[in-house]
């Protein structure tokens, strides 16, 4: 007859091989579960990484874009800036030779109207003269050549006005040379 004790000594070992063969599985799934975790995470990372450099990239293009119209759009505005710098010597004399005395009235009428006309040509391109006269001085328009004495004005404003100073489109291309009174 058999023994029930071996048949129990020699089931419990295999039960036993059984459970421990159990384990490493668990312990197989369990690692595989963490490695595919991490695994999906790194697939992630790379996702988020590409869809942060793309925003970035395209954040800089953006930025590249606007500047580029900037300055193409400075461009335009200060592309007659030399002309215009130029042509200030002619206005300049054109309003001497107006302010003399003794002239016909025929010809002082036509410098006059060709003067006016160079000066809506001028100013259609963007010049605009910098008022002075009676104005607080401001070193960032005004280049102070003279300090005088004076009732009509008080101290720190322009008192006279020795030459005409322009902007071209907002940037000071000549500042007004000025007296300012003490």
């Amino acid at each position: 007859m058999v023994d029930t004790e071996d048949i129990r000594k020699d089931a419990a070992p295999e039960e036993e091989v059984q459970e421990t063969a159990a384990e490493p599985e668990e312990k197989e799934d369990v690692a595989q579960k963490e490695n595919d975790k991490s695994e999906e995470a790194a697939k992630k990372e790379p996702e988020e990484d590409s869809d942060t450099r793309y925003m970035r990239l395209m954040a800089d293009f953006q930025n590249y874009k606007k500047r580029v119209e900037k300055e193409k759009k400075d461009l335009y505005s200060y592309a007659n800036e030399k002309l215009v710098t130029e042509l200030l010597d002619v206005l300049d004399n054109f309003e001497r030779a107006l302010d003399q005395e003794g002239q016909g009235d025929s010809f002082k009428e036509g410098m006059e109207m060709i003067f006016k006309q160079l000066g809506d040509v001028l100013k259609k391109s963007g010049l605009a003269e910098i008022p002075a006269l009676g104005e607080e001085f401001d070193p960032n328009f005004h280049n102070a050549v003279m300090s005088e004495e004076t009732d009509d004005y008080e101290s720190g404003k322009v008192s006279g006005v020795m030459q005409k100073g322009y902007t071209l489109n907002g940037k000071v291309i000549r500042p007004s040379m000025v007296k300012v009174a003490g």
